[in-house]
């Protein structure tokens, strides 16, 4: 091989060596050709943005920006760690929040459905039309009556008060007044040896002893001669 034809093979290899190379930079001369305008737009855009801000940004506020986070950097790791542990703690009440919602929106309902709601409103609007037809005074006398009231009921609630009652509600039902007859003198002495009306003469008499505390208030009345002095 002559000295021409090795000077030619070497230039072919160089040539082929060369070539990919020349490809890559092709390639890299048409991307930043295709960059180019999209160069352009980015730099206008921020410059329109960068004036949008140029009013309320200095440089100065910046630098004090970079000072202030660097001074507090101990107090956004402290907040940073509380943020994890409120993130972990939320993490542990998915759980309950998934079965406790539910649970809660059913109830609501079956609230809703046996009209407590309902129930509600209609207490608002009594309060309302209260409000409309009495003042401030005639609440605090209602409120007077309503305290007296519940010292009665409570007062009622005696056992021996409400046996009493029991009885005496009992009675009515009892009694058949269809038969009822006139009653003359010579009855009321015939009916005065039956033990029923004898009992109930005894009952009478004690309750109108008891219906005396009437007259004075529930109070003990003072015997005559120590009123007289």
């Amino acid at each position: 091989m002559t000295n021409e034809e090795l000077i030619l093979k070497k230039l072919e290899d160089i040539e082929a060596k060369i070539e990919p190379m020349l490809a890559e930079r092709q390639k890299w001369i048409e991307l930043r050709q295709d960059l180019v305008p999209l160069q352009h737009q980015a730099v206008n855009l921020l410059t329109e943005h960068l004036k949008e801000v140029e009013v309320g940004f200095q440089l100065e506020d910046l630098f004090l920006l970079l000072k202030q986070t660097m001074r507090n950097t101990q107090n956004f790791l402290f907040a940073l760690q509380a943020m994890d542990n409120i993130i972990e703690f939320v993490k542990d009440m998915e759980p309950l929040l998934k079965s406790a919602v539910p649970k809660m929106i059913e109830h609501l309902d079956d609230l809703e459905q046996k009209g407590v709601f309902r129930i509600l409103k209609a207490t608002l609007d009594v309060r309302a039309k209260v409000a409309d037809a009495y003042d401030g005074k005639d609440i605090d006398q209602i409120g007077d009556g309503m305290v007296a009231m519940l010292k009665l009921a409570k007062k009622m609630s005696d056992p021996q008060t409400l046996a009493f009652l029991e009885r005496a509600v009992e009675i009515p039902g009892s009694v058949d007044l269809s038969n009822t007859q006139k009653v003359g003198p010579f009855r009321m002495l015939s009916a005065g040896f039956n033990s029923d009306v004898k009992e109930g003469l005894g009952v009478l008499i004690e309750l109108t002893k008891a219906m005396s505390k009437l007259k004075t208030n529930g109070q003990e009345q003072l015997p005559a001669d120590t009123a007289a002095q």
